[in-house]
């Protein structure tokens, strides 16, 4: 969807949406689902270095999100980045190559999972650090509304980043000077190993709304509630009505790192996987397309079959790609 197509007021009627934008949607989180499946597997045979964070079970955000976006848009992520930066279009031939340290990288092989850009795409980064893209995001967002360009960014941050000094600068600044961005927290229930019932206090829109800024609270892992209230606040921003806060409540279906399978340490039950795991965002999407009687079964099955074959020859071309030269290990490095 572009700017043009929007009307200008900030609610959006999901009825009125087209069969183009729900398959474009199921299409999107299909894709982040079946690269982390990837993942996965080229970790556990060995084949890729160093460990990932999995988006599985959070496909919704993302895809709601990153689908209320023009291309201009900006987005910083965190270090569970893959999900957003597919859902903004990252190719994932050279997100595969750069999780196995191939020059045909995002970052010729030296970022890996946590550091991948695309400026091409407004994708200003994932970022390593708790609440690192926030500081970026918003500066982006004061960039745009200074150069008077129309660019929105949004900020996806996690539980753990909600209680650090940063996130509350920025904030501050964006509700002040009425700046263009959507912080949209992705609530997995948990910051690495700790519960968010254990490490935070209050609820999280009550602290944006402290700032003065408007926020909602919505099913994470309904695809189009997010993409609801990701319209409501990129409509805002690019009104002039300045920051929002989305908190989106979804669950990640597998540990903190690859190295967690979950339940390693004892933080989780199964049960509470499993019922997690019956919310599949991409499920539930799936169900309801078929229910509304937007497309059938074997559209949506095909689109599985390109997406699985599209990400099967993303995985061949990065195996196939050259590691980069010795010669450049001192290249587009910072002293």
């Amino acid at each position: 969807m572009t700017a043009k197509d929007r009307t200008h007021h900030n609610e959006l009627d999901i009825q009125s949406l087209s069969e183009s934008i729900y398959l474009e949607m199921y299409r999107r989180m299909v894709l982040i689902r079946k690269f982390e499946e990837s993942v996965y597997d080229l970790y556990s045979r060995g084949i890729m270095p160093g460990l990932a964070h999995l988006y599985i079970g959070m496909e919704a955000v993302a895809v709601g999100v990153c689908m209320a976006l023009d291309i201009s848009d900006n987005i910083t992520s965190t270090h569970r980045g893959h999900g957003h930066l597919l859902a903004k279009g990252g190719d994932p031939r050279r997100m595969f190559a750069e999780l196995l340290g191939k020059e045909s990288g995002y970052n010729r092989g030296k970022g890996g999972s946590m550091h991948i850009v695309d400026m091409n795409l407004g994708i200003l980064g994932a970022n390593g650090i708790v609440a690192g893209g926030l500081g970026i995001a918003t500066g982006a967002g004061l960039s745009a509304k200074i150069n008077r360009e129309g660019r929105v960014s949004v900020a996806f941050f996690g539980d753990g980043a909600l209680n650090e000094g940063l996130f509350y600068e920025v904030i501050n600044m964006a509700a002040l000077w009425s700046l263009p961005v959507v912080y949209v927290l992705e609530n997995n229930q948990y910051g690495e190993y700790t519960s968010i019932k254990r490490s935070t206090a209050g609820t999280a829109t009550a602290r944006a709304e402290a700032m003065g800024i408007p926020t909602r609270k919505v099913d994470g892992n309904n695809v189009l509630d997010v993409y609801q209230a990701a319209y409501w606040g990129v409509a805002r921003a690019r009104a002039g009505e300045g920051p929002s806060f989305i908190e989106c409540e979804t669950y990640r279906w597998f540990g903190h790192h690859m190295g967690d399978q979950g339940d390693t340490y004892g933080y989780r039950t199964q049960e509470e996987i499993e019922y997690w795991r019956k919310l599949c965002p991409i499920k539930r999407h799936r169900e309801y397309i078929l229910q509304q009687k937007v497309a059938s079964i074997e559209t949506l099955e095909k689109i599985e079959t390109e997406v699985q074959t599209e990400i099967e020859q993303a995985v061949e071309f990065a195996k196939a790609a050259n590691y980069p030269h010795p010669s450049e290990v001192f290249q587009d490095v910072y002293a």
